[in-house]
């Protein structure tokens, strides 16, 4: 089973510059997207052979997330009950006979830490809503996370501590979530492999010099490791600010 996840940071835009080209050679059987910046009727996707699930954010040009995939669900459901996080679109779930697929754009914290208050709640309030899935089946969580875990997934990790994104304070929250039955998929692979991001800001030559961030993740219940066959991260992909990070995994009676 194939699974992409992409922050496109605006999907009409990302349209623009592949992003079809790449979803159709991924030919994944779930594409998550992240920051759709779009309304419902903005946008009209071809997608033959795929259903497609879209959350939107009240306030237009922002968030928003969808999934596209081969699998029709037994119930989809968006955001957490919270109402904030709800006029965001900020979540959507899909439930199966054997797993949950769950679809999250995690606010950002702001430059200023204006946010992080609000950030740390959602956290919360996000792995009480994982933990309770994970105790009626597995879980398999993806999506733009806005966190580098360990100094090993950012450029300059000490440089930027304390900063947005790389908090004491929201790695913390990352470390309690693996810490409740998940794993991150890419590390329990490649626990030690260096330089290799999701995310890399706009200024000049960033991207092209790999100073960068790993802040988009598939992450999946403990019970689920074993069946990791690949977890990639594909930095060649242009379109977005953010690269597509994928999934593989094994699913002889998923």
């Amino acid at each position: 089973m194939k699974c992409i996840s992409w922050n496109v940071n605006g999907l009409r835009a990302c349209v623009k510059k592949g992003f079809l080209d790449y979803f159709q050679q991924m030919d994944a059987d779930f594409f998550c997207i992240q920051e759709t910046k779009l309304q419902a009727g903005q946008i009209e996707l071809d997608l033959p052979g795929y259903y497609q699930y879209w959350n939107y954010a009240e306030k237009k040009g922002y968030s928003g997330t969808a999934i596209f995939t081969k699998r029709k669900p037994l119930t989809v459901s968006y955001g957490l009950g919270d109402q904030d996080s709800q006029y965001e679109g900020r979540i959507i779930t899909l439930e199966y006979e054997r797993f949950y697929m769950v679809n999250v754009y995690t606010p950002n914290a702001k430059r200023d830490l204006s946010r992080l208050d609000y950030r740390l709640d959602w956290e919360d309030e996000l792995r009480a809503y994982l933990v309770n899935l994970n105790k009626d089946k597995q879980v398999i969580f993806c999506g733009d996370l806005n966190v580098a875990h360990e100094e090993i997934d950012l450029k300059n990790a000490k440089t930027n501590r304390g900063n947005s994104g790389f908090t004491e304070q929201e790695r913390g929250k990352m470390t309690e979530l693996l810490h409740h039955g998940f794993v991150d998929s890419f590390r329990y692979l490649y626990p030690d492999k260096k330089d290799v991001y999701s995310w890399w800001s706009y200024m000049s030559k960033v991207r092209e010099r790999n100073i960068g961030w790993r802040i988009d993740y598939f992450i999946v219940s403990n019970e689920l490791s074993h069946r990791i066959t690949e977890a990639g991260i594909h930095m060649e992909v242009l379109g977005s600010d953010h690269c597509p990070v994928m999934l593989s995994l094994d699913e002889s009676d998923l």
